[in-house]
């Protein structure tokens, strides 16, 4: 058994954090010693890990949540944890393509400033400014 201190160094979260995941419901509710102090098990910073490596992935908390329902049935098949990572990339697949034309908008805009006179004339501060047709 550990405190929350020890917990949240080995499984590489903060403790702010471990207390949030805990009152959000994804870590379930620490025993209580006597003196108040919350104690934790090998089985929370497995958790915790899980949750960090899901969320480096992209899943949201109520992704992350789902996945640990899926998880607590090991003997389930596997199709609905593909159908969610499936549905992660595809998530992925479109902020990727946002931010590429992102990209290419600035850089397009750039191109075409030539750095230097009135900024009336600023070809990036115009396109900001005018109204979409």
């Amino acid at each position: 058994m550990m405190k929350i201190g020890d917990l949240a160094k080995r499984a590489g979260v903060g403790i702010d954090t471990v207390r949030y995941y805990e009152r959000e419901g994804l870590l379930p509710q620490a025993q209580r010693r006597s003196s108040g102090y919350r104690m934790y098990d090998e089985d929370d910073i497995q958790r915790l890990r899980f949750i960090r490596r899901a969320k480096a992935l992209g899943f949201t908390l109520p992704e992350v949540r789902d996945l640990l329902a899926l998880s607590s049935r090991k003997d389930d098949d596997m199709a609905a944890m593909k159908a969610a990572a499936r549905q992660k990339l595809v998530d992925a697949d479109a902020k990727i393509a946002e931010l590429t034309r992102i990209r290419d908008g600035l850089g397009a805009l750039i191109d075409a400033c030539p750095g230097q006179g009135a900024l009336a004339r600023c070809p990036i501060l115009n396109a900001i400014a005018e109204e979409p047709a």
